[in-house]
């Protein structure tokens, strides 16, 4: 088939090929499609004729298979035709599909055998038995057929009434009635009016092969998207398919048309469709130049020629005596013209065997349906073709080559006759004398040896003598050949192997006739190794393996087997029997425990010994575990039993694979799976048991090698359950006041003991908790608190209580949630004397949920306003400076501080405390205040920085401001806050952001916000990358940021 480009693409790796099977038999097609471009399984479908689906037929005769290989990425498509029956017989046609692609090919199946026909004839009488074809061979003349008006006969099938169907179905030659009743259905189904389509279109459209068709439909609202498709594939535009647009009118072109445009169409508007089908007509072919009747000898080189209408047509040659070939696919052989004449309403459509008989010779040619019939290199007819030339040669005409030839188009024929004869008499027929050869003609040789077979040969004039075999002719030369003498011919094979094998067949022939044999030569040799073993049973120190015969026994039957084992990390094999094993199983012992073998087969027969097999799989031979130890009871209810157990003692190499576990009734020996799948953990509960009912129970270890002995529960169980108490068993650590910083995560686990159906309940300082903030989950055996995010309304007593029946059991966990505390209420200059400087302060009133461990002291020069500490952790509410520079004037500021840390802001002095010089006191003169007050500036920007994955890497700028601005710095906008792989600090004006030991993650857009009472200012530094390898010449000593 041939499709637009467009349309097409290919997909098939491997085509299904044509196939030939006798009835009764089986045959197989393959399709393969290549997956390594496709994201997902092709969509594959497999058709008879141009539309029965077989997706519909599997069954008992039809299955369809697919199957997928992974290390070459194959899909591969199989369709199995189970005990062919003769109306298999036909065109078949694969199509696969993914997304826009499309790919197809057609095959032919030939199911051979004898297919008796009855016809009945015009006076009502049966005629049983074949067909005489002689008539439709004789001398006639054509005659030219009236030309009739074509009739649509799908309009004449929707109009008629249904009784009529099968006459007019034979009267038209359409065998499909199953499709022409789907088809009369669908189009039924669209005469429906259509809100889309003001008009539609037709039912079928027909058309001559190379010809144009339009398809046209009207839409009611020309805006609706519309698409065209192909069996169900999207027509894009082309230079084959041609759009166009008038008004409402939407129209489809399709140029130049071939046989495989003959499919259904359908358009959508919307989720409206409409569909049509078209028809694709072969013109008929003439006879533009007919045979001439020709005069030979016998051995003359003959040739017949005729002109036809068309390049490459289809033409049927043959003659009287036999049909010859056909030199087309997809030949439908039909009985119409004499048969339709007789019997008006019959068309066949089949595979048929044809035999006519010609003096000396019997011939037969099959024609099957759809199955390209090409030259036999054997045959002495050959069939040439040039344009619209056919020519067909008779390299050396024979006696009973007599006959009238005729070559046949679908639209005319024209015939010939040839006459051949003898140029000498008194010529005797050629003869092989086969007396020493053994039965049925069979020579026997020894795979390696050399064969040379002479056979005696009689016949005037000497025959020409031809071996071949199969469809290959041997030669004079080479390793098989032929040695032709005056009496006798030889057929010579040097070192005869074992693919030589088989029939050869020697042909002798000459003026008076021909003789033929077949020899059937059979080189015997070792035989093939058998498939690799397969391992089915593993011991603690042996295995049980099996094989199969190997699948060619090298023409001697296989007289035993032997068997050879090594471990799977040495290469040395060792031979296990000495005597032949007659069976296809053995049992290998005396192997080691967990250490991995792998066995081999070797087939012997009366030639010798084989190649060995390929190793099996390797395989580790194994022992059970010991049973499992201490099985007890874990807990009881009226319904279940839950039992505990530990370990078996020794394990072994094969490993645990879990354990399974069995329960009986007391008073009865049917034991009962607890668990269908394998567990593996120390505990497990039996459900579903009646109340007050007795049990024994016993648990088995499971591994590779099977299933252990099992260990019993040495009393009987009793299914009720025991009310226990509640115990609340609160952790060490939660029996004093839990602390937890503001912002983290408090995740509290407390177990508790109770049965059956303990209630646990929990509140917050008398009052239930907010579900909203705090998430309680409760198990069977313990209560779990969890807050994601602490904050300091989380502080208080949560009282926890568990509750069985009318048992309680109580406990009180206490929960503080700290933060920083706030800075000191007031700080006051007491006194100055000298170099000191006494200051007081009150306690924050804010102190963070934490006691206040101590304050931190501060002083600047009020020149500078520099702040240096000058002391740290101090507890008191009062304190004394010393050591201040004479002449100086200070102010002070005091953070206080608990187990958080340092408050956020502090609190300075009011006034400033100066340190004057002793002696007389200089009068300052009085100077108005200068304004420094500045919004934020930048005085340096960032730079672009490299830094080396797993070094810390610093950002620096500077800026100026009054009052100081408050530093924020940024990563893509967001602002970095409490991450500890980020340092944020700040000297005299020079701005640092340090990364701890950077990753790909920290790369990113990083920005330095300053803001104070005045305004704000950014600068940013885009983007800030890393290397992502160390730089060699970098020591690891050194980890400073590349800058």
């Amino acid at each position: 088939e041939k499709r637009d480009d467009s349309q097409r693409s290919t997909l098939f790796v491997e085509k299904p090929q044509s196939g030939t099977v006798s009835v009764g038999g089986n045959i197989t097609f393959i399709a393969k499609v290549e997956a390594k471009d496709l994201l997902r399984k092709p969509n594959v479908k497999w058709f008879k004729g141009k539309w029965m689906d077989l997706a519909s037929k599997a069954g008992k005769h039809l299955q369809l298979k697919e199957s997928f290989e992974r290390h070459t990425k194959i899909h591969t498509f199989e369709m199995h035709i189970i005990q062919a029956k003769e109306n298999y017989a036909g065109n078949y046609r694969c199509e696969v599909s993914y997304k826009d692609k499309f790919d197809s090919c057609s095959f032919d199946l030939e199911v051979t055998g004898k297919i008796p026909i009855v016809f009945v004839n015009g006076d009502g009488q049966d005629d049983a038995g074949e067909l005489d074809f002689s008539g439709l061979l004789k001398r006639r003349e054509v005659k030219q057929q009236e030309e009739e008006p074509e009739v649509d006969v799908w309009e004449l099938l929707k109009n008629a009434n249904p009784s009529e169907y099968e006459k007019i179905a034979f009267q038209y030659g359409i065998t499909d009635l199953r499709g022409m009743l789907k088809r009369l259905k669908r189009m039924r189904r669209e005469v429906k009016k259509s809100a889309a389509f003001a008009k539609g279109l037709d039912p079928a459209y027909q058309v001559d092969k190379g010809g144009k068709v339009r398809f046209m439909v009207e839409l009611a609202d020309p805006t609706v998207e519309l698409k065209w498709y192909k069996n169900g594939q999207e027509i894009r535009p082309s230079a084959k398919y041609i759009f166009e647009h008038k008004g409402n009118q939407r129209i489809l072109f399709i140029n130049n048309c071939t046989m495989t445009d003959d499919a259904r169409y359908y358009v959508t508007a919307g989720d409206e469709k409409c569909s049509t089908e078209l028809f694709v007509r072969d013109p008929p072919i003439l006879v533009t130049k007919g045979l001439e009747d020709t005069s030979t000898y016998v051995g003359e080189r003959v040739e017949l020629s005729c002109e036809v209408s068309e390049d490459d047509a289809n033409v049927k040659w043959g003659n009287r005596a036999k049909m010859i070939l056909c030199q087309k696919q997809s030949y439908t052989f039909t009985v119409l013209q004499s048969l339709l004449q007789k019997f008006r309403f019959m068309k066949v459509l089949f595979t048929l065997d044809f035999y006519w008989e010609n003096n000396h010779s019997f011939f037969s040619v099959r024609f099957k349906n759809g199955v390209e019939l090409t030259n036999d290199p054997k045959s002495r007819y050959r069939i040439k073709v040039e344009g619209k030339k056919h020519t067909l040669i008779i390299e050396e005409a024979a006696k009973n080559d007599n006959a009238t030839y005729s070559v046949m188009t679908t639209g005319g024929q024209s015939e010939a006759k040839l006459s051949v004869d003898f140029l000498l008499e008194n010529y005797y027929p050629p003869k092989l004398h086969l007396d020493g050869l053994g039965e049925n003609n069979t020579v026997t040789v020894v795979a390696g040896t050399k064969l040379r077979l002479e056979i005696p040969i009689t016949g005037e004039p000497t025959p020409k003598v031809m071996w071949s075999r199969g469809d290959k002719m041997i030669t004079d030369s080479g390793r098989i050949r032929a040695e032709t003498y005056s009496d006798s011919s030889c057929l010579v094979i040097d070192t005869a192997e074992r693919e030589d094998s088989g029939p050869f067949r020697i042909t002798l022939k000459n003026e008076a006739g021909e003789d033929t044999a077949l020899i059937n030569i059979k080189v015997v040799d070792v035989p093939d190794p058998p498939q690799a073993p397969n391992v089915t049973e593993v011991g603690e120190d042996w295995c049980v393996m099996t094989w199969e015969p190997p699948a060619n026994d090298g023409g001697s039957p296989i007289l035993g087997y032997f068997i050879e084992r090594k471990k799977k990390q040495s290469s040395r094999w060792m031979r296990l029997n000495f005597e032949l094993c007659k069976e296809t199983t053995f049992e290998p012992k005396k192997m080691i425990e967990g250490v991995a073998y792998e066995v081999r087969v070797f087939a012997v027969n009366a030639i010798g010994t084989s190649k060995p097999s390929m190793p099996s799989k390797s395989f580790v031979p194994l022992a059970v575990t010991s049973p499992p130890t201490l099985l007890a009871v874990d807990s009881v209810t009226d319904t279940s039993v839950t039992m505990k157990r530990r370990p078996p003692e020794h394990i072994g190499a094969a490993g645990l694979d879990g354990y399974v576990v069995e329960y009986c009734f007391e008073g009865t020996d049917e034991w009962i799976v607890a668990n269908p799948e394998l567990t593996d953990k120390t505990k497990f509960t039996i459900n579903g048991l009646p109340t007050g009912s007795k049990i024994l129970v016993r648990v088995k270890a499971v591994n590779a090698a099977g299933e252990s002995e099992p260990r019993y529960h040495p009393q009987p169980i009793l299914v009720k359950e025991v009310i226990e108490p509640p115990k609340i068993r609160l952790p060490r650590h939660l029996k004093q006041t839990y602390t937890r910083r503001v912002g983290e995560t408090v995740n509290l686990v407390i177990p508790f003991q109770g049965r059956p159906r303990a209630k646990v309940s929990w509140q917050k300082n008398g009052s239930p908790i907010d579900k909203n903030q705090i998430n309680i989950r409760n198990t069977e055996n313990d209560t779990i608190i969890f807050i994601r995010k602490a904050e300091r309304s989380h502080s208080g007593e949560y009282d926890m209580k568990v509750e069985v029946e009318n048992l309680v059991d109580k406990a009180t966990i206490d929960i503080q949630i700290v933060d920083r505390p706030g800075p000191p209420e007031v700080v006051t200059i007491e006194d100055v004397w000298g170099e000191n400087v006494n200051l007081s302060w009150k306690p924050p009133k804010d102190d963070g949920n934490a006691a206040i461990t101590g304050y931190t002291i501060q002083k600047a020069d009020k020149k500078s306003m520099e702040w240096f500490t000058v002391i740290e952790h101090y507890h008191r509410t009062s304190a004394t400076i010393n050591e201040l520079v004479i002449g100086n004037e200070y102010y002070f500021r005091v953070f206080a501080e608990n187990m958080c840390g340092l408050s956020e802001d502090a609190t300075m002095t009011k006034e400033s405390a100066l340190i004057a010089k002793d002696g007389k006191v200089y009068k300052y003169p009085i100077y108005d205040d200068f304004d420094f007050t500045e919004r934020p500036l930048f005085t340096q920007p960032l730079v672009n920085t490299f830094a080396v994955a797993g070094y810390n890497a610093t950002l620096n700028c500077s800026v100026r401001g009054n009052p100081k601005p408050k530093i924020t710095w940024l990563k893509n906008k967001v602002a970095i806050m409490n991450d500890p792989r980020y340092r944020m600090f700040g000297n005299q004006g020079v701005c640092t952001l340090e990364i701890r030991k950077p990753s790909p993650f920290d790369g990113g857009t990083y920005t330095c916000r300053a803001v104070n009472e005045l305004g704000e200012a950014e600068i940013s530094l885009s983007p800030f990358c890393f290397l992502m390898q160390l730089v060699p010449q970098l020591k690891s000593a050194s980890k400073k940021p590349l800058q």
